[in-house]
Protein backbone atom coordinates (compact mmCIF):
# COMPACT_ATOMS: atom_id res chain seq x y z
CA UNK A 1 0.00 0.00 0.00
CA UNK A 2 2.80 2.50 0.69
CA UNK A 3 4.56 2.01 -2.83
CA UNK A 4 0.95 3.28 -4.23
CA UNK A 5 0.85 6.02 -1.50
CA UNK A 6 4.16 6.94 -2.97
CA UNK A 7 3.49 7.52 -6.53
CA UNK A 8 0.45 9.62 -5.34
CA UNK A 9 2.33 12.07 -3.42
CA UNK A 10 5.20 12.41 -6.25
CA UNK A 11 4.38 13.59 -9.78
CA UNK A 12 7.34 11.38 -10.52
CA UNK A 13 9.95 9.07 -9.07
CA UNK A 14 13.53 9.73 -11.20
CA UNK A 15 15.95 6.29 -10.60
CA UNK A 16 18.60 8.54 -10.65
CA UNK A 17 18.25 10.44 -7.57
CA UNK A 18 16.04 7.86 -5.68
CA UNK A 19 16.59 4.49 -6.87
CA UNK A 20 15.23 2.70 -3.35
CA UNK A 21 11.82 4.39 -4.23
CA UNK A 22 11.70 3.79 -7.62
CA UNK A 23 12.72 -0.15 -7.21
CA UNK A 24 10.15 -0.64 -4.39
CA UNK A 25 7.26 1.04 -6.39
CA UNK A 26 8.48 -1.02 -9.69
CA UNK A 27 8.23 -4.63 -7.40
CA UNK A 28 4.88 -3.64 -6.41
CA UNK A 29 2.99 -2.67 -9.62
CA UNK A 30 1.52 -5.26 -10.06
CA UNK A 31 -0.35 -5.32 -6.25
CA UNK A 32 -2.29 -1.86 -7.72
CA UNK A 33 -2.37 -2.24 -11.29
CA UNK A 34 -5.94 -3.04 -11.78
CA UNK A 35 -7.00 -0.17 -9.20
CA UNK A 36 -4.86 2.00 -10.89
CA UNK A 37 -6.07 1.13 -14.37
CA UNK A 38 -10.04 0.52 -13.83
CA UNK A 39 -11.39 2.44 -10.30
CA UNK A 40 -9.09 5.63 -10.66
CA UNK A 41 -8.79 5.43 -14.81
CA UNK A 42 -5.15 6.67 -14.87
CA UNK A 43 -1.86 5.80 -16.99
CA UNK A 44 1.40 4.78 -15.36
CA UNK A 45 4.16 5.62 -17.03
CA UNK A 46 7.06 3.06 -16.45
CA UNK A 47 10.35 3.70 -18.03
CA UNK A 48 14.07 2.03 -17.38
CA UNK A 49 14.39 5.88 -15.46
CA UNK A 50 11.04 7.27 -14.44
CA UNK A 51 7.89 6.11 -12.85
CA UNK A 52 4.82 8.16 -13.63
CA UNK A 53 1.45 8.56 -12.42
CA UNK A 54 -0.96 10.52 -14.50
CA UNK A 55 -3.13 11.97 -11.92
CA UNK A 56 -5.83 13.55 -14.25
CA UNK A 57 -8.34 15.03 -11.79
CA UNK A 58 -12.17 14.46 -12.28
CA UNK A 59 -12.69 18.02 -11.76
CA UNK A 60 -10.60 21.20 -12.26
CA UNK A 61 -9.77 22.80 -8.78
CA UNK A 62 -8.07 26.18 -7.98
CA UNK A 63 -5.16 24.46 -5.69
CA UNK A 64 -4.34 22.16 -8.52
CA UNK A 65 -1.51 24.99 -10.21
CA UNK A 66 1.99 25.16 -9.96
CA UNK A 67 2.54 26.03 -6.71
CA UNK A 68 5.78 28.01 -7.49
CA UNK A 69 3.92 29.73 -10.39
CA UNK A 70 2.69 33.40 -9.65
CA UNK A 71 1.96 34.55 -13.34
CA UNK A 72 0.11 33.11 -16.50
CA UNK A 73 3.28 34.31 -17.92
CA UNK A 74 5.21 31.49 -15.87
CA UNK A 75 3.11 28.70 -17.73
CA UNK A 76 3.22 29.93 -20.72
CA UNK A 77 7.01 30.21 -20.61
CA UNK A 78 7.13 26.38 -19.19
CA UNK A 79 5.12 25.49 -21.95
CA UNK A 80 7.57 26.91 -24.49
CA UNK A 81 10.60 25.66 -22.80
CA UNK A 82 8.68 22.21 -23.12
CA UNK A 83 8.75 22.41 -26.83
CA UNK A 84 12.50 23.97 -26.65
CA UNK A 85 13.56 20.38 -24.93
CA UNK A 86 11.52 18.49 -27.91
CA UNK A 87 14.34 18.88 -29.93
CA UNK A 88 16.98 18.48 -27.60
CA UNK A 89 18.50 15.53 -27.07
CA UNK A 90 19.14 13.28 -23.55
CA UNK A 91 22.44 14.90 -22.14
CA UNK A 92 22.58 17.85 -24.76
CA UNK A 93 23.48 21.47 -23.62
CA UNK A 94 22.47 24.56 -24.31
CA UNK A 95 23.02 28.58 -23.08
CA UNK A 96 20.03 30.70 -21.71
CA UNK A 97 20.88 33.15 -24.35
CA UNK A 98 20.16 30.45 -26.94
CA UNK A 99 16.72 29.52 -24.90
CA UNK A 100 15.51 33.14 -24.13
CA UNK A 101 15.61 34.00 -27.80
CA UNK A 102 13.39 31.27 -28.81
CA UNK A 103 11.02 31.80 -25.85
CA UNK A 104 10.77 35.36 -27.46
CA UNK A 105 10.21 34.13 -30.84
CA UNK A 106 7.46 31.25 -30.14
CA UNK A 107 5.56 33.54 -27.81
CA UNK A 108 5.50 36.99 -30.37
CA UNK A 109 2.77 37.64 -31.35
CA UNK A 110 0.71 36.36 -28.50
CA UNK A 111 3.17 37.98 -25.42
CA UNK A 112 5.37 40.96 -26.00
CA UNK A 113 8.60 39.45 -24.55
CA UNK A 114 10.97 42.55 -23.41
CA UNK A 115 13.75 40.98 -20.90
CA UNK A 116 14.81 44.17 -19.08
CA UNK A 117 11.28 44.03 -17.54
CA UNK A 118 11.72 42.63 -13.85
CA UNK A 119 8.48 40.75 -13.79
CA UNK A 120 8.95 38.75 -16.79
CA UNK A 121 12.52 37.86 -15.93
CA UNK A 122 11.38 36.73 -12.91
CA UNK A 123 8.70 34.72 -14.53
CA UNK A 124 11.44 33.11 -17.15
CA UNK A 125 13.52 32.14 -13.17
CA UNK A 126 10.37 30.57 -11.65
CA UNK A 127 9.69 28.22 -14.76
CA UNK A 128 13.63 27.11 -15.18
CA UNK A 129 13.43 26.62 -11.67
CA UNK A 130 10.28 24.64 -11.43
CA UNK A 131 11.87 22.76 -14.00
CA UNK A 132 15.12 22.20 -12.29
CA UNK A 133 13.51 21.06 -9.29
CA UNK A 134 11.71 18.61 -11.06
CA UNK A 135 14.65 17.36 -12.90
CA UNK A 136 14.14 18.34 -16.56
CA UNK A 137 16.77 20.56 -16.05
CA UNK A 138 20.51 20.19 -14.61
CA UNK A 139 22.43 23.25 -14.06
CA UNK A 140 26.27 22.63 -15.39
CA UNK A 141 27.22 26.40 -15.00
CA UNK A 142 25.96 29.22 -13.66
CA UNK A 143 22.62 29.70 -11.43
CA UNK A 144 18.89 30.53 -13.02
CA UNK A 145 18.61 33.34 -10.42
CA UNK A 146 21.52 35.22 -11.55
CA UNK A 147 19.02 36.52 -14.47
CA UNK A 148 16.28 37.46 -12.23
CA UNK A 149 18.71 40.32 -11.60
CA UNK A 150 21.17 41.02 -14.55
CA UNK A 151 19.23 39.90 -18.02
CA UNK A 152 22.94 39.91 -19.69
CA UNK A 153 23.83 36.72 -16.98
CA UNK A 154 24.24 33.49 -18.80
CA UNK A 155 23.93 30.07 -18.06
CA UNK A 156 24.91 26.55 -19.44
CA UNK A 157 21.63 23.86 -19.03
CA UNK A 158 21.53 20.09 -19.46
CA UNK A 159 18.77 18.40 -20.81
CA UNK A 160 18.24 15.31 -18.58
CA UNK A 161 15.36 13.73 -21.00
CA UNK A 162 12.77 13.95 -18.30
CA UNK A 163 10.60 16.75 -19.63
CA UNK A 164 9.00 14.57 -23.02
CA UNK A 165 7.03 12.56 -19.63
CA UNK A 166 5.78 15.77 -18.42
CA UNK A 167 3.15 16.91 -20.45
CA UNK A 168 -0.22 14.74 -20.77
CA UNK A 169 -1.31 13.39 -23.89
CA UNK A 170 -4.81 13.42 -24.27
CA UNK A 171 -6.53 11.63 -27.06
CA UNK A 172 -8.32 14.70 -28.76
CA UNK A 173 -7.26 17.34 -31.05
CA UNK A 174 -7.13 20.46 -28.00
CA UNK A 175 -5.62 22.96 -30.44
CA UNK A 176 -8.93 25.15 -30.44
CA UNK A 177 -9.49 25.07 -26.40
CA UNK A 178 -9.19 28.19 -25.10
CA UNK A 179 -9.77 27.62 -21.10
CA UNK A 180 -10.03 24.72 -19.13
CA UNK A 181 -13.53 24.59 -19.11
CA UNK A 182 -13.20 23.37 -22.62
CA UNK A 183 -11.12 19.83 -21.35
CA UNK A 184 -14.35 18.94 -18.86
CA UNK A 185 -16.94 19.93 -21.60
CA UNK A 186 -14.94 17.51 -23.81
CA UNK A 187 -15.09 15.11 -20.85
CA UNK A 188 -18.68 15.21 -20.21
CA UNK A 189 -18.91 14.47 -24.12
CA UNK A 190 -17.08 11.41 -23.81
CA UNK A 191 -19.40 10.22 -20.76
CA UNK A 192 -22.41 10.44 -22.62
CA UNK A 193 -20.56 7.76 -25.03
CA UNK A 194 -19.30 5.24 -22.02
CA UNK A 195 -20.97 6.05 -19.11
CA UNK A 196 -20.04 3.43 -16.71
CA UNK A 197 -16.38 3.21 -16.81
CA UNK A 198 -16.03 7.11 -16.98
CA UNK A 199 -18.56 7.72 -13.57
CA UNK A 200 -16.60 5.28 -12.41
CA UNK A 201 -13.08 7.38 -12.88
CA UNK A 202 -14.78 10.09 -11.50
CA UNK A 203 -16.07 9.56 -8.40
CA UNK A 204 -12.52 7.60 -7.73
CA UNK A 205 -10.13 10.66 -8.36
CA UNK A 206 -12.73 13.05 -6.69
CA UNK A 207 -12.38 11.47 -3.34
CA UNK A 208 -9.00 10.49 -4.17
CA UNK A 209 -6.86 13.46 -4.55
CA UNK A 210 -9.62 16.20 -3.54
CA UNK A 211 -10.65 16.87 0.12
CA UNK A 212 -14.51 16.50 -0.66
CA UNK A 213 -17.08 15.19 -3.03
CA UNK A 214 -20.26 17.65 -3.11
CA UNK A 215 -22.92 16.99 -5.47
CA UNK A 216 -26.40 19.33 -5.05
CA UNK A 217 -29.47 17.18 -5.45
CA UNK A 218 -30.99 13.57 -4.89
CA UNK A 219 -29.98 12.80 -8.90
CA UNK A 220 -26.51 13.48 -8.87
CA UNK A 221 -25.13 10.74 -11.19
CA UNK A 222 -22.13 10.48 -9.25
CA UNK A 223 -23.52 10.78 -5.80
CA UNK A 224 -26.37 7.75 -6.66
CA UNK A 225 -23.25 5.77 -8.30
CA UNK A 226 -21.44 6.22 -4.67
CA UNK A 227 -23.88 5.32 -2.78
CA UNK A 228 -24.79 2.49 -4.26
CA UNK A 229 -21.79 1.58 -4.83
CA UNK A 230 -20.50 2.30 -1.42
CA UNK A 231 -19.29 -1.41 -0.17
CA UNK A 232 -16.92 -1.69 -2.90
CA UNK A 233 -15.96 1.95 -3.45
CA UNK A 234 -14.92 1.54 0.56
CA UNK A 235 -13.27 -1.49 0.35
CA UNK A 236 -10.89 -0.79 -2.85
CA UNK A 237 -9.57 2.69 -1.60
CA UNK A 238 -8.80 1.24 1.73
CA UNK A 239 -7.02 -1.92 0.61
CA UNK A 240 -4.80 0.49 -1.92
CA UNK A 241 -4.71 3.93 0.18
CA UNK A 242 -6.21 3.02 3.51
CA UNK A 243 -8.34 5.31 5.22
CA UNK A 244 -12.37 5.15 5.73
CA UNK A 245 -14.98 6.44 3.76
CA UNK A 246 -17.27 8.62 5.26
CA UNK A 247 -20.68 9.65 3.14
CA UNK A 248 -23.31 12.65 3.96
CA UNK A 249 -26.50 13.94 2.47
CA UNK A 250 -24.67 16.10 0.04
CA UNK A 251 -21.02 15.41 0.19
CA UNK A 252 -18.30 12.76 0.78
CA UNK A 253 -15.39 12.26 2.19
CA UNK A 254 -12.04 10.12 2.28
CA UNK A 255 -10.92 10.78 5.83
CA UNK A 256 -7.20 8.84 6.95
CA UNK A 257 -6.40 8.38 10.01
CA UNK A 258 -4.39 10.35 12.17
CA UNK A 259 -1.36 7.92 12.27
CA UNK A 260 -1.50 7.09 8.62
CA UNK A 261 -1.32 9.73 6.77
CA UNK A 262 0.51 10.38 3.95
CA UNK A 263 0.54 13.59 1.30
CA UNK A 264 -0.34 17.38 2.17
CA UNK A 265 -2.95 16.78 5.16
CA UNK A 266 -5.50 18.79 6.90
CA UNK A 267 -5.29 19.91 9.52
CA UNK A 268 -1.62 20.11 10.58
CA UNK A 269 0.39 20.77 13.17
CA UNK A 270 0.65 24.91 12.25
CA UNK A 271 -0.64 27.86 12.80
CA UNK A 272 -2.85 28.64 10.01
CA UNK A 273 -4.92 25.10 10.35
CA UNK A 274 -5.11 25.34 13.80
CA UNK A 275 -6.70 29.33 13.20
CA UNK A 276 -9.19 27.42 10.27
CA UNK A 277 -10.42 25.41 13.31
CA UNK A 278 -11.53 27.92 15.80
CA UNK A 279 -13.17 29.08 12.55
CA UNK A 280 -15.22 26.05 11.96
CA UNK A 281 -15.87 25.59 15.62
CA UNK A 282 -16.96 28.94 15.36
CA UNK A 283 -19.35 28.41 12.27
CA UNK A 284 -21.03 25.38 14.09
CA UNK A 285 -21.89 27.45 17.66
CA UNK A 286 -23.34 29.74 15.62
CA UNK A 287 -25.41 27.14 13.95
CA UNK A 288 -26.26 25.55 16.83
CA UNK A 289 -27.40 28.83 18.20
CA UNK A 290 -29.58 29.35 15.10
CA UNK A 291 -27.48 32.33 13.97
CA UNK A 292 -26.99 31.52 10.58
CA UNK A 293 -28.96 28.26 8.39
CA UNK A 294 -28.66 26.20 6.40
CA UNK A 295 -29.44 25.79 2.81
CA UNK A 296 -31.23 22.65 1.29
CA UNK A 297 -28.02 21.71 -0.24
CA UNK A 298 -25.85 21.33 3.48
CA UNK A 299 -24.28 24.92 2.88
CA UNK A 300 -24.62 28.45 4.39
CA UNK A 301 -23.97 31.95 2.66
CA UNK A 302 -22.08 34.69 4.51
CA UNK A 303 -21.51 38.06 3.03
CA UNK A 304 -17.41 38.81 2.60
CA UNK A 305 -18.05 41.21 5.79
CA UNK A 306 -19.40 38.66 8.00
CA UNK A 307 -16.72 36.25 7.25
CA UNK A 308 -14.52 38.81 8.26
CA UNK A 309 -15.84 39.77 11.22
CA UNK A 310 -15.70 36.48 12.03
CA UNK A 311 -12.06 35.88 11.37
CA UNK A 312 -11.28 38.90 13.46
CA UNK A 313 -13.62 37.86 16.07
CA UNK A 314 -11.36 34.52 16.64
CA UNK A 315 -8.41 36.67 16.67
CA UNK A 316 -9.70 38.77 19.43
CA UNK A 317 -10.89 36.05 21.62
CA UNK A 318 -7.99 33.61 21.40
CA UNK A 319 -4.96 35.59 20.29
CA UNK A 320 -3.24 34.61 22.99
CA UNK A 321 -2.64 31.36 21.59
CA UNK A 322 -1.61 32.73 18.01
CA UNK A 323 1.94 33.22 16.83
CA UNK A 324 2.92 36.51 16.36
CA UNK A 325 2.63 36.81 12.61
CA UNK A 326 -1.20 35.78 12.63
CA UNK A 327 -1.68 38.00 16.09
CA UNK A 328 -0.01 41.61 14.36
CA UNK A 329 -0.92 40.90 10.81
CA UNK A 330 -2.90 43.32 8.40
CA UNK A 331 -6.49 42.61 8.58
CA UNK A 332 -7.16 42.89 5.24
CA UNK A 333 -4.65 40.30 4.81
CA UNK A 334 -5.54 37.82 7.52
CA UNK A 335 -8.61 37.38 5.65
CA UNK A 336 -7.25 36.52 2.60
CA UNK A 337 -4.67 34.25 3.90
CA UNK A 338 -8.03 32.08 5.80
CA UNK A 339 -10.23 32.50 3.06
CA UNK A 340 -7.50 31.06 0.50
CA UNK A 341 -6.59 28.08 2.76
CA UNK A 342 -10.23 27.35 3.34
CA UNK A 343 -10.75 27.41 -0.75
CA UNK A 344 -7.81 25.22 -1.25
CA UNK A 345 -8.78 22.74 1.35
CA UNK A 346 -12.98 22.28 -0.05
CA UNK A 347 -13.89 24.27 3.17
CA UNK A 348 -15.53 27.59 0.78
CA UNK A 349 -16.16 28.49 -2.18
CA UNK A 350 -16.42 32.47 -2.92
CA UNK A 351 -19.84 33.03 -5.35
CA UNK A 352 -19.38 36.87 -6.09
CA UNK A 353 -19.62 38.81 -2.73
CA UNK A 354 -21.02 35.88 -0.92
CA UNK A 355 -18.19 33.30 1.23
CA UNK A 356 -20.50 29.88 0.62
CA UNK A 357 -19.37 27.41 3.77
CA UNK A 358 -19.17 23.96 2.86
CA UNK A 359 -19.99 20.75 4.51
CA UNK A 360 -16.58 20.11 5.14
CA UNK A 361 -16.64 22.84 7.69
CA UNK A 362 -19.00 20.66 9.91
CA UNK A 363 -16.54 17.94 9.90
CA UNK A 364 -13.92 19.47 11.78
CA UNK A 365 -13.84 21.70 15.16
CA UNK A 366 -10.47 23.00 16.85
CA UNK A 367 -10.41 24.68 20.55
CA UNK A 368 -8.84 26.21 23.44
CA UNK A 369 -8.47 24.65 26.91
CA UNK A 370 -11.64 25.80 28.93
CA UNK A 371 -8.58 27.32 31.61
CA UNK A 372 -6.71 28.82 28.45
CA UNK A 373 -7.75 32.25 29.20
CA UNK A 374 -9.68 34.70 26.65
CA UNK A 375 -8.44 37.52 25.10
CA UNK A 376 -11.38 40.16 26.63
Amino acid sequence: MNEVRTLFEQFWICKDNNKEDYYKVKRDIPAFQRFIREQMGWKLIHTENLLKLEKIPAHAESFMGIQEFSEILDYCILCVVLMYLEDKEEGEQFLLSELIDYVETKLKGEILIDWTSFSQRKSLVRALQYMEKMQMLRVYEGASEAFGLEPKQEVLYENTGYSKYFATSFPMDISDFETWKDFEKQRFEEIQEDRGAARINRVYRQLAVCPAMYWEGNEDVDSLYLKNQRQWVEKYLEENLGGRLDIHKNAAFFVLEEDDCYGKVHPRDAMLPEIVLLVCAHIQQMFRVGEVVKQENEMIIFTERQFSELVFLCRQKWSMGWSKEYREMDEGKLVDTVKNYMKEWMLIRQSGDMVIILPAVGKQAGFYPEDFGEVE
